[in-house]
């Protein structure tokens, strides 16, 4: 006899405690399940006691030692967040002092969980980012006394190693205020200026010299505490403080530059924000700049705009399209332009992309603008220079062109199969089938191949050329 389908609807049906006899034999042995159970029936505790049990729960983890593996990672991240959750909801509705001391011992459990599990895809930092968002939530309830709470933060930061307490600063600022932000001050530049000991060497290990630990551990020492006095200045918006922990030459870097202008920006400073960018841009003109850094170029822009220099603005944001074919700063330099004006610049930009000397760069516009037809263009007449290798790109270069350009989708998908084969990339040979079913497919809607050979011909040349590939033909013939 066929039964009812599990259903909420159906679950409602039996009844409240035909569904509690249920639901004790499924947890049954399952800690993990027990403790969600129990933490539903925490609305009918007080904050109190829902914190006893979360702090039961910490105690718990903080006290294992085996390795947790991808699975059961996942697992305690849900059950992490879950218990922010509860603690943020449930316990500090309540009582903020109370959730803000439960989250601060979760935070702190980041070294013992990650001593115990590969967190390379980030689960748990993100459960630790959650952590500092909810604190960030209640700090402007929470009532403490601003010193003590500037040396609890004070002390968290100086064991930070994989980064849980990041944003602690910003995240309480307000429950600080400047008192605490002060004292917190005092205590970074009173460090600052004491020298460090054997005992800061732990970290680096045995294998260097004394003195070459001694370096290092000064090196990380102060880093902290430079990151600790830029926050501060930047909670108390003072600019010229942030400033003062860099160096001249510190302000040239890419990495530090764009920061230290938008700070100036803000605080109503475009001149010296602007001479920073330019000395920025100066300093790296005679380097070999291979990656991108549109941050440099966002920040310069913003300058530029903020000072009303609008023929210098165009002219920035053209040269970095020139140089980078990015579609978004065309844009930003087409609207820009009078009107009747932009539809020139765009023919000519159309013409610079057409000519670049790196292909794939060109299609990467195509395909951010979009633009189809100038991407057929390209691969009608530059079709020896596809890397079949670059499928993250040719991939959606060949949904832009299929509809309309039936013969480039064509080319760039054969890119991609002769590649697979040419290499024997056995993993990739299934999307090398696929590939090799949407040329057929084109081809249906190819009237005249031109110069390049038809469906037929290729499929005859891929059979001369790699006739073992059986791993390929037979998901061909299949």
């Amino acid at each position: 006899m066929a039964g009812k389908s599990l259903n909420k609807k159906n679950l409602a049906a039996l009844g409240a405690e035909v569904l509690a006899e249920l639901l004790m034999d499924a947890v049954k042995g399952d800690a993990a399940r027990q403790r969600r159970v129990r933490m539903a029936l925490s609305p009918e505790q007080s904050p109190k006691e829902a914190a006893a049990d979360i702090r039961k729960r910490l105690a718990q983890i903080r006290r294992a030692k085996s390795w947790i593996s991808a699975r059961a990672q996942r697992t305690l991240a849900k059950e992490l967040n879950g218990l922010i959750d509860v603690i943020l909801n449930r316990v500090a509705s309540e009582d903020v002092g109370l959730g803000f001391d439960l989250l601060w011992s979760l935070l702190q459990l980041a070294p013992d969980i990650h001593a115990r599990t590969d967190d390379s895809n980030g689960t748990i930092g993100g459960v630790m980012d959650a952590a500092m968002d909810a604190i960030r939530t209640l700090a402007p309830g929470l009532d403490r006394d601003a010193e003590p709470l500037a040396d609890q933060v004070f002390e968290a930061l100086q064991d930070n190693g994989y980064g849980e307490f990041d944003g602690v600063i910003p995240a309480l600022s307000e429950a600080l205020g400047d008192q605490g932000l002060t004292a917190l001050r005092v205590r970074a530049e009173t460090a600052m200026d004491a020298p460090v000991t054997l005992d800061d060497t732990e970290y680096f290990g045995i294998l260097m010299s004394a003195e070459r630990r001694l370096e290092m551990a000064k090196d990380r020492h102060d880093r902290t505490l430079r990151m600790i006095l830029s926050d501060i200045a930047d909670a108390q918006g003072d600019v010229d403080a942030w400033l003062s922990q860099y160096s001249a030459q510190q302000l040239t870097y890419h990495t530090i530059a764009p920061d230290a202008a938008r700070r100036l920006l803000k605080a109503g400073r475009p001149e010296e924000a602007l001479r920073i960018m330019e000395t920025c841009i100066a300093s790296e003109g005679g380097k070999d700049r291979a990656f991108d850094t549109p941050e440099v170029d966002s920040a310069h822009f913003a300058c530029l705009e903020a000072l009303g220099e609008e023929d210098n603005l165009r002219s920035a944001t053209w040269t970095r399209f020139e140089t980078r074919l990015c579609a978004e700063t065309l844009r930003r330099y087409l609207s820009r332009l009078p009107d009747f004006d932009d539809d020139e610049a765009l023919l000519n930009a159309r013409t610079h992309v057409r000519t670049h000397p790196d292909l794939l760069q060109g299609l990467i516009f195509c395909v951010s603008w979009p633009d189809a037809g100038l991407a057929a263009d390209l691969i009608l007449s530059r079709h020896a220079e596809l890397d079949g290798n670059t499928y993250e790109l040719l991939t959606p270069t060949s949904e832009l062109l299929k509809a309309e350009h039936p013969v480039a989708a064509t080319l760039v998908w054969r890119s991609m199969i002769t590649f697979a084969l040419q290499n024997n990339r056995a993993k990739r040979y299934r999307h090398a089938v696929r590939h090799l079913a949407s040329c057929a497919q084109a081809d249906m809607a190819i009237t005249d191949c031109g110069v390049f050979q038809s469906h037929e011909a290729f499929v005859n040349d891929l059979r001369r050329t790699h006739p073992r590939k059986h791993a390929f033909w037979d998901k061909v013939d299949h």
